[in-house]
């Protein structure tokens, strides 16, 4: 019933509700509507339960663009002033910008784009790749620009493998650990972290170079040109077309020490192995990573697209055990951090609340209501769930730490 009081009257008068206005009411009636809702949230629950997306924490998107630009041996008022300033003034008014922020250090400087709330990522990603490439005026000594757009990715396990190896070894181990994960079920994006990247170092003088009427910027050239995969269209003939490729790509130094520098004219050949000293090795970063005072590579697992963490994570520790002996002899693989345990303990805990709480409503009901009626209330616990869950990826919801 509804009450209303009338200014200066001093008793209370009472009007009757419509009780076909109130939807509990109504359902009270129609016993057939209740039942069909009900049997559509728990079947409904059931079917689409089982693809809603699991994840440790909600994943989002990052509207930022990142522009890296090294500059060997520059000081950071050079990297400032040759780099930094043109690419700001050329980012600045694209559309969607919203802030853009320079770090100039040695050797190196960096823009930081962050985008307005809605901008559509990858246009501006286009636009500022195009901006960055109509600047003219960043010097020759510098290297290629860097653009990308910042992605999020939830990194679920990471394990180690350390050991008395060399780097190099380390490295061609963990390479195949990375590509035999990569072909286990439930696990599609795996990355290597606290190694360097490799590096084919090749260094002449200057002695050598003039001896042979070379400059350094003609060495550097003829490798750049040599070391080249490019496809040159086709060339159509009656028996069909032929494709026209330069296959020359070059991954090791000793391909490289191969290279002809000067061709005399009776044939004699001067290769680049001859005049420079030319070897694999390691980018010359400050990078190491140790675990438990051995040298360590740090292999990272990250759930994509429908994988949950629980699979991620047994997929890696199944790979270890069923691994572990099959390394060489000093090398050992274990798992250094799980954010999966997080998941997996969360839920555990959930499903742990939800059997108590049905126990303990049965139970309380139960002692001064009828059972059937304790009963009903009871099982809007687990309706109330598989309703949840059918309407979580509509909501484009997922089941995480948080939800």
């Amino acid at each position: 019933r509804r009450s209303s009081r009338p200014p200066g009257w001093g008793v209370e008068v009472s009007e009757p509700i419509d009780e076909k206005t109130v939807p509990i009411a109504w359902m009270t009636r129609n016993h057939v509507a209740a039942n069909l809702l009900m049997i559509v949230l728990i079947a409904g629950g059931f079917a689409v339960g089982s693809n809603v997306k699991q994840e440790v924490f909600p994943e989002f998107e990052l509207d930022i663009i990142t522009v890296s630009v090294p500059y060997p041996g520059a000081s950071p008022s050079e990297v400032e002033q040759g780099i930094l300033l043109a690419i700001e003034e050329e980012v600045r008014s694209l559309d969607g910008v919203k802030r853009v922020t320079s770090t100039a250090v040695e050797g190196t400087g960096s823009v930081v784009i962050e985008l307005e709330t809605g901008t559509n990522a990858n246009k501006a990603l286009a636009d500022v790749k195009s901006g960055v490439d109509r600047i003219t005026s960043i010097p020759e000594e510098a290297e290629e620009p860097i653009v990308s757009l910042v992605s999020n990715r939830r990194e679920v396990i990471t394990m180690a493998l350390y050991g008395d190896q060399s780097e190099v070894a380390l490295k061609e181990i963990a390479e195949r650990i990375r590509q035999d994960l990569l072909l286990r079920d439930h696990i599609t994006y795996v990355e290597l972290d606290g190694v360097r990247s490799r590096e084919i170092a090749i260094e002449i003088s200057q002695a050598d170079a003039r001896r042979y009427g070379l400059t350094i910027p003609e060495v550097a050239d003829l490798v750049r040109r040599s070391a080249l995969e490019l496809p040159a269209g086709g060339v159509k003939t009656t028996g069909g077309e032929v494709l026209v490729r330069t296959a020359e790509r070059r991954d090791f130094g000793s391909e490289f020490a191969d290279l002809p520098l000067v061709v005399a004219a009776d044939g004699t050949q001067v290769r680049l192995g001859d005049v420079a000293e030319v070897r694999d090795g390691f980018e010359d970063t400050d990078l190491v990573a140790q675990f438990d005072g051995k040298t360590a590579v740090l292999i990272k697992a990250f759930r994509s697209g429908e994988e949950t963490p629980i699979e991620v994570s047994d997929e890696v520790r199944a790979y270890i055990e069923e691994n572990q002996s099959a390394l060489p002899p000093g090398l050992t693989m274990t798992v250094l951090t799980d954010r999966s345990e997080m998941y997996r303990e969360r839920i555990d805990l959930l499903m742990r609340n939800e059997q108590l709480g049905l126990v303990l409503v049965l139970m309380v009901l139960g002692l001064f209501l009828n059972a059937r009626l304790a009963f009903w209330v009871t099982m809007g616990i687990p309706i109330s769930f598989m309703g949840s869950l059918l309407l979580m990826p509509a909501m484009d919801v997922s089941i995480n730490m948080l939800s």
